[in-house]
């Protein structure tokens, strides 16, 4: 899971992606990346590990010159989160000159390393596969143009030819030296990838592409439409915009983690609201909390703040339970479960959260979080409730079990971390310290998401198991975990 943002503008872009990525930053802590250009193609880059704030210096922007740019938070999904060499956005200075920035995970990266060396003399310098992704487009670019000029049908089809390559969950943004931004989503659309305009000051239109749709908002651009699957955008340098189908076959199925947990609720994201999608999960949720929980069981409904807070309040209006809120959030601390390792989350769990004695003592609480995954910060929070006083703890997940591992950008490659994997719920219960666990149903989830759209896929597979794409193997899975770690 990573923040992408370009823009191609009439004025200096270092600002607005600057505050784009600020926007941004719940989707990764780990580094900030942003790439400028000028008219004359020259680039500008900076990258640093760290949170955008703390990063990026006013020297810095300073030196960020150019109306065209891209940014990126990062949070490690391959590669290692401290080192500073993997942090986007990469560049390679043929042809043209591209700087690219990329959410998501490539499935296929062991046989797109062999084929960079053997058939096309590229040397990657890093284990990212952002950059593996940079020198595919970079080679498929080469082979397809011929002299100086470069047209937009010579960028599609290049696009075309990484698609036929590259497997996985990508959603990409490019600047081509003295041409113009790329933007560019899987076939499958698992990673979301949003275009807006405006009307500058000079009467010409701007652009922005970006991961959620609150940063267009904010930026005062209209949205204009998802990207599609398979789709890219291609913006030149006069502001001009083309848009081609690269893909000979799509199928929208976009990641139900981001509507779960790691998008932010004001956007919108495939046409669906986040927001209105969690509080449609509440619902749903307090149907099955009604079936295996004793009525008599619960006193108050409590959220896990942030993220879970929608659907709390829908399971207290259904179940016609009080709501309060029992935890204080140091905002100050970053997200836990996108902590590189289980030390850190655990020691920063009661960093991040304070529980109130006068709203726990004597009572039998419910709390709701969105979803349980390595089960650390669970079985933390359930303590501090016990020791806050409550009665007894109920504890409920907005998101069904995650039993298996996720490969598609989220940080969960080890299905032997996961508290679900192996485990019944009431295995799960005693791990946990709870008096009684329960999670949402897998049909409940896609359906809380889904309604009222046309969209008949998701990516459920850390709970289900399937993976969308179809290219996901045992042998690959059992790779992934035996060299990587969260």
């Amino acid at each position: 899971m990573c923040g992408i943002v370009g823009i191609v503008g009439q004025s200096p872009a270092n600002q607005e992606i600057y505050d784009a990525l600020l926007l941004l930053q719940h989707r990764g802590q780990d580094s900030t990346g942003i790439a400028t250009a000028e008219r004359n193609g020259v680039f500008h880059i900076f990258k640093a590990s760290g949170q955008v704030r703390e990063a990026v210096r006013t020297r810095d922007m300073r030196a960020l010159l150019g109306n065209i740019g891209l940014g990126h938070v990062r949070y490690a999904t391959k590669g290692t989160a401290s080192s500073e060499e993997e942090a986007q956005p990469f560049y390679v200075n043929a042809p043209y000159g591209i700087v690219l920035v990329h959410n998501g995970n490539l499935t296929n990266t062991r046989e797109l390393t062999d084929e960079l060396f053997r058939n096309d003399r590229r040397h990657l310098n890093t284990s990212s596969d952002t950059e593996l992704l940079v020198n595919v487009l970079a080679n498929e670019l080469q082979t397809t143009i011929s002299g100086l000029a470069l047209d937009p049908d010579q960028v599609f089809q290049a696009v075309e030819r990484v698609h036929e390559r590259v497997e996985g969950s990508y959603a990409a943004i490019a600047l081509i030296a003295g041409h113009g931004l790329l933007a560019f989503r899987d076939p499958f659309g698992i990673r979301p990838l949003i275009l807006g305009t405006r009307r500058a000051e000079n009467g010409r239109d701007e652009w922005t592409v970006a991961s959620e749709s609150l940063v267009l908002e904010n930026g005062g651009f209209e949205v204009v439409r998802d990207v599609e699957p398979g789709e890219a955008v291609f913006i030149d340098a006069d502001g001009t915009l083309h848009a081609r189908q690269c893909a000979a076959q799509t199928q929208l199925a976009p990641c139900s983690f981001e509507y779960v947990y790691l998008a932010r609720p004001d956007s919108i994201m495939n046409g669906i609201s986040v927001y209105e999608a969690r509080l449609r999960m509440g619902e749903r949720l307090a149907d099955t909390i009604a079936k295996y929980t004793p009525q008599d069981a619960i006193d108050v409904v409590m959220p896990i703040p942030d993220s879970s807070r929608p659907a709390a309040m829908q399971v207290a209006r259904k179940l016609g339970i009080e709501y309060r809120e029992g935890f204080y959030k140091n905002r100050y601390v970053g997200r836990t479960f996108i902590m590189p390792g289980q030390a850190v989350r655990k020691k920063s769990v009661r960093q991040k959260l304070n529980a109130m004695s006068s709203e726990f003592k004597g009572k039998n609480v419910l709390l709701i979080d969105d979803s349980i995954v390595r089960g650390t910060t669970s079985k933390e929070i359930i303590q501090m409730a016990r020791d806050a006083g409550a009665k007894s703890v109920t504890f409920a997940s907005a998101a069904p079990p995650v039993r298996y591992p996720h490969v598609y950008g989220i940080n969960m490659p080890s299905r032997h971390e996961l508290i679900a994997h192996g485990r019944t719920i009431p295995e799960i219960a005693r791990e946990l310290g709870c008096d009684y666990l329960v999670y949402q149903e897998i049909d409940d989830l896609k359906a809380a998401i889904v309604e009222g759209t046309g969209i008949t896929d998701l990516d459920m597979s850390c709970f289900d198991g399937r993976y969308v794409t179809g290219t996901v193997s045992d042998e690959y899975l059992s790779w992934v975990e035996g060299t990587q770690q969260s």
